[in-house]
């Protein structure tokens, strides 16, 4: 039968739009999914941990819960490894850091400069507000949405925490007790979106609560394959569910597959760039920036080797609680573009069959990335994954801050709380010393950075917001030259938000879905 919306993925902004437009008993949605259907509670005990990488590296788990075979090449100098994107009711939000901190507000003030009318700092806090629980009671906080946020208090953080907050302070820098207050910069609390230390994904938080809904189907383990057309009109999917091609309809179709999988879900449907379309013998319906200026946040680390009585013995010990946001204050970039994060053991970006919890670290993110890469798909086969070129530090102005912002993480790392803690510290993955960076060249650490970098798993862009002729999407998410079809995701994102996408993504979909109930 056919629905009045058909959402394509069941991530943050997916489950948050089936959730909230089933509100209204009279819109009809149906949510497809490529990963697994499972009801909150059925999960296993690995995704509520606080710590991810008990369910990020194990094989098992990424068969079923990840993309195994979706692979990007972070910079030019480096080779295609392992994307991590969640696959499954939830999302990512059901396989990340679970780090709950919002988008900066004067960031998205930058969107709505670049013609992203309806999308300033003022427009989106009420939406941020709108999804969260939170227990700090302030006029830019919620107090009753379906996401926890959680502070760990600072007796209970792990060692590579306490040490680097001491750390930074002993630096100067300032501590704040709120990452998400307006303008907070300095040491802080790590905010996640947690409840009795357990994860709440959106899966937890929103679905969980619409799914019985008489007006929400939910269908697992369907993959997509392209966008069904009358004319210029969406007028449905295609879909493989459980190897049976499938059809279904419905006036209205949003994408919400991410920043990897929207993207060639529209390459696959005839719109993208015409050349690329052409060389994969697809139908040109619109020649658009389809994966372009898709990008994801720098990420480089220095290795801490703990002294025993240090070390996390708890397979469930909390990976970080704290950070350090700052600004580098280079010509031209934004404020607040640093990030950086203690790692209690593992780590993003270390290549494991499990977490070794006596690798510890402290880590540099950039959190406002300049440069810009591309989503392609490999061919018209849905099951293929794209190709993912992230281009990262190609820009200038972004492998000068990350050269700035981790030289100052080794003075960081050189203060005495981190010394004690640690009986050796590495640059990276290799044998270098810390004392290296206080003799290397610039040229050197650049070099370094180009080879070492990783990413913090936050894809963003590829579909992205702006003014006709230059972006996919308008600010209303309507796919431009099309009727029936938006993108609502982190796709669409056309700069950086300068945080985790994680209660970004989040916020995306409850604004859409405030403004697509008014109007369906």
């Amino acid at each position: 039968m056919p629905f009045d919306v058909i959402v394509v993925g069941a991530g943050a902004a997916g489950a948050v739009l089936a959730a909230r437009l089933t509100e209204d008993a009279a819109t009809t949605v149906l949510l497809l999914e490529a990963g697994p259907d499972y009801r909150s509670g059925e999960q296993p005990a690995e995704m509520e941990s606080p710590n991810p990488f008990n369910l990020l590296l194990p094989d098992h788990f990424q068969q079923q819960y990840m993309y195994p075979d979706l692979m990007a090449r972070r910079t030019k100098w480096q080779e295609h490894r392992v994307y991590w994107r969640g696959k499954g009711l939830g999302g990512s939000t059901a396989v990340n850091g679970q780090i709950a901190i919002r988008g900066v507000l004067h960031a998205f003030d930058r969107w709505e400069e670049i013609g992203c009318k309806g999308w300033s700092g003022a427009d989106v806090l009420p939406f941020f507000c709108r999804l969260e629980d939170d227990p700090i009671a302030a006029n830019f906080h919620g107090s009753d949405g379906p996401i926890p946020i959680y502070r760990a208090p600072v007796e209970s953080w792990g060692s590579v925490d306490k040490a680097m907050r001491q750390s930074a302070m002993a630096l100067g820098h300032p501590w704040h007790d709120d990452l998400n207050a307006p303008d907070a910069e300095g040491a802080c609390t790590y905010p996640i979106n947690s409840r009795d230390s357990k994860r709440v994904s959106v899966n937890d938080g929103y679905l969980e609560a619409a799914r019985d809904r008489p007006n929400l189907t939910i269908i697992g383990q369907a993959t997509v394959d392209k966008v069904l057309f009358d004319g210029k009109t969406a007028i449905g999917v295609l879909a493989i569910v459980a190897g049976q091609v499938r059809k279904f309809e419905a006036p209205l179709v949003i994408l919400s597959a991410g920043a990897i999988h929207s993207p060639v879900i529209l390459q696959r449907s005839g719109i993208g760039p015409a050349a690329l379309l052409n060389r994969k013998d697809i139908e040109v319906l619109a020649d658009l920036p389809v994966g372009e200026g898709f990008f994801d946040h720098p990420y480089c680390r220095i290795e801490l080797k703990l002294k025993p009585e240090f070390k996390a013995t708890d397979v469930d010990a909390r990976h970080t609680n704290c950070c350090v946001r700052m600004s580098s204050g280079v010509l031209g970039a934004e404020r607040d573009d640093i990030l950086y994060v203690a790692m209690n053991h593992g780590g993003i970006g270390v290549e494991s069959d499990s977490a070794q919890f006596g690798e510890a670290m402290v880590n540099l993110i950039l959190m406002e990335a300049k440069s810009r890469g591309t989503v392609q798909l490999r061919s018209a086969n849905p099951f293929d994954q794209p190709i993912v070129e992230e281009n990262m530090l190609d820009d200038p102005m972004d492998i000068q801050r990350m050269r700035i912002a981790y030289r100052h993480l080794g003075e960081i790392a050189r203060q005495a709380p981190i010394q004690e803690i640690a009986e050796r510290v590495l640059l990276g993955d290799s044998d270098l010393p810390l004392s290296w960076l206080e003799t290397a060249s610039d040229e050197e650490v650049d070099n370094f950075l180009l080879a070492q970098s990783s990413d913090a798993q936050h894809g963003i862009g590829g579909c992205c917001m702006g003014r006709p002729g230059e972006a996919v999407v308008d600010p209303e998410c309507r796919v431009y030259g099309f009727e029936g079809l938006r993108v609502i995701d982190a796709s669409i994102m056309p700069l950086d938000c300068q945080a985790n996408t994680n209660l970004t993504s989040i916020m995306i979909g409850e604004k859409m879905a405030d403004r697509l109930r008014r109007s369906i």
